[in-house]
């Protein structure tokens, strides 16, 4: 297929999409904020705030420099963000520069539901797990109430008191307690034996946000996990532990697993929160249904990184998107990006580029994705038409 045709299916696709949406959920939105938990799915910055700015050439496509999130532009919850006719979230460990008039984002790359018992630079993993990040959100709703009392600045950069109960509630997380424990060795079965243990303090952060106010619950599953290159460079597999997509099988079937568990989790949770409206996203199909059909959806090299240095999957561990090294006196970056990265699904070997992301979103905006089938407002919805 010539690049032209390529690039005239791709529009072709999102446009369908967009009239879809445009008809389901072109209504003003009734949120007047958005509090994020979660990963690196959904870090706008936190991470980047406490530990280093991710490096060039994150950001490249649409802030056109590193903005704190592990992609070439902008994640799923940004679109979110816009589709509501909100600012993009504040990460809100990031005090340079943030207005958390609509919201603040929690999240931080590396983060997981339960806390780990290792550092960041043992393991990777943020020291920012939920419960931190729930302890940050009540304390940050008690200060917000008493310094907007202080009026000028401070009552323009934070929420109004009723916004909190008039928010929208997204968690994007549970992808890293899967990997913590194939880092650990653990076999498939001794991961899935603490999953419900992952899910119970899950379901505590949740009836936290409830007790504090929060009605409005957009909880995304977690992806396809065998898809992801450095999960696939980790641990290689046999021919037939892989799909015909190249994706490992075990690391998915985990993955649809705890997504099953999650689903029945939601379940409960509105039986025992009869106010909340707790809407399940299934962004693992989304995620597959591309990854697997990705010349049809005008995308190219499914599981192979835009971004990354060597081995069959342009990802190396050791040297990661943005790696340099020193030749000659002069810092060299040999970890670069693609030459387009959007035709491409996986930026890092990780994360997913902007354009996976903005797909992604316009399959799940209109509810057909969700449980129950519920759509997000979107405020001027001709202007994605834009985006790409």
């Amino acid at each position: 297929m010539s690049e032209n045709l390529l690039q005239f299916v791709r529009w072709l696709v999102i446009s369908t999409t967009l009239m879809q949406s445009n008809v389901i959920c072109g209504r003003e939105s009734n949120f007047r904020a958005i509090f994020n938990f979660g990963d690196s799915n959904s870090d706008t910055g936190g991470l980047s705030a406490a530990f280093g700015q991710a490096p060039p050439p994150n950001g490249i496509t649409f802030f056109h420099s590193p903005k704190g999130r592990f992609s070439d532009g902008r994640l799923i919850i940004d679109f979110i963000a816009k589709s509501l006719g909100l600012p993009y979230l504040s990460a809100y460990l990031d005090s340079v520069g943030s207005n958390f008039s609509h919201g603040a984002n929690f999240a931080t790359a590396g983060s997981t539901v339960r806390p780990q018992n290792t550092t960041k630079s043992q393991s990777g993993y943020s020291p920012i797990s939920l419960d931190v990040q729930f302890v940050q959100f009540s304390d940050f709703k008690t200060r917000s109430k008493l310094v907007r009392q202080q009026g000028g600045v401070f009552k323009e950069l934070l929420p109004k008191e009723e916004y909190f109960s008039e928010a929208l509630y997204t968690f994007d997380i549970g992808q890293n307690d899967i990997t913590a424990g194939y880092k650990l060795n653990l076999t498939t079965e001794q991961v899935k034996a603490y999953i419900p243990d992952v899910l119970g303090q899950f379901t505590r952060v949740i009836k936290g946000v409830y007790e504090e106010g929060g009605r409005s619950f957009w909880i995304h599953n977690t992806g396809p996990l065998g898809c992801l290159p450095y999960m696939l460079d980790r641990y290689p597999m046999s021919p037939a532990q892989m799909d015909e997509f190249g994706c490992a099988k075990p690391f998915n079937e985990v993955a649809q697993y705890f997504n099953k568990r999650l689903k029945e989790t939601v379940g409960k949770l509105r039986e025992e929160l009869p106010e909340a409206k707790i809407t399940y996203v299934d962004v693992y199909r989304v995620k597959y249904t591309l990854i697997s059909h990705a010349k049809k959806y005008g995308f190219e090299k499914g599981v192979i990184a835009c971004c990354g240095h060597g081995g069959k999957y342009n990802f190396n561990n050791r040297e990661r998107c943005g790696a340099s090294k020193r030749k000659n006196g002069r810092e060299v970056v040999i970890a670069k990006s693609c030459k387009d990265p959007s035709v491409r699904i996986i930026w890092d070997g990780i994360h997913y580029t902007e354009a996976a992301n903005n797909w992604i979103f316009l399959q799940i905006v209109n509810g057909s994705f969700s449980d129950p089938p519920t759509s997000l407002g979107v405020t001027n919805s001709r202007s994605w038409k834009t985006e790409f």
